[in-house]
């Protein structure tokens, strides 16, 4: 279950009209952390983030499963059951037995996937898979969203980070 921080934050995203998806950064943030900090593991950088979408659904955040096609029905199912929860269109079954195996598995796989360079290389890979205008127009919601002070800081950022390069 994710701590209350992380879904105060959610919250707070969702006011300033923040979309699903960023909401749910906040969850997957969190269990990135808590991959580094070894409290558990995951197979991949992809899994990681999974498990945080997954507790985002839960939490309420108003995030759909994916269209069929886009990824395995398991997963599809999974991320449906897990929305519906959150919902409150389901009531979630307690299974102890299932989620304590499921903890004892996690707990033996690899932190490093959860390390920059790995995280680097999976966010180059789900972009490669969106089209340019996708990403241009996810860039101007962030840039709306963000407020004057924000976009003064990163153009400052960007400014600073272009000096370094040039």
């Amino acid at each position: 279950m994710p701590d209350k921080r992380t879904i105060k934050k959610a919250r707070e995203d969702k006011r300033e009209g923040k979309s699903a998806s960023t909401q749910a950064g906040e969850f997957v943030h969190a269990e990135i952390d808590k991959v580094r900090q070894g409290k558990h593991g995951a197979r991949s950088a992809k899994q990681a983030i999974a498990i945080g979408l997954s507790e985002a659904r839960r939490a309420g955040v108003d995030l759909p499963p994916p269209k069929k096609g886009d990824v395995k029905e398991s997963t599809r199912k999974s991320a449906k059951y897990a929305f519906e929860t959150g919902q409150d269109e389901r009531k979630p079954k307690r299974r102890p037995k299932v989620s304590k195996a499921v903890s004892k598995v996690l707990e033996d796989e690899p932190k490093s996937t959860a390390s920059r360079k790995a995280l680097s290389r999976q966010a180059k890979s789900a972009a490669s898979g969106r089209t340019a205008a996708e990403r241009s127009a996810a860039a101007r919601k962030a840039a709306q969203t963000k407020g004057a002070a924000g976009r003064s800081a990163a153009a400052r950022k960007a400014a600073r980070t272009r000096a370094q390069r040039g």
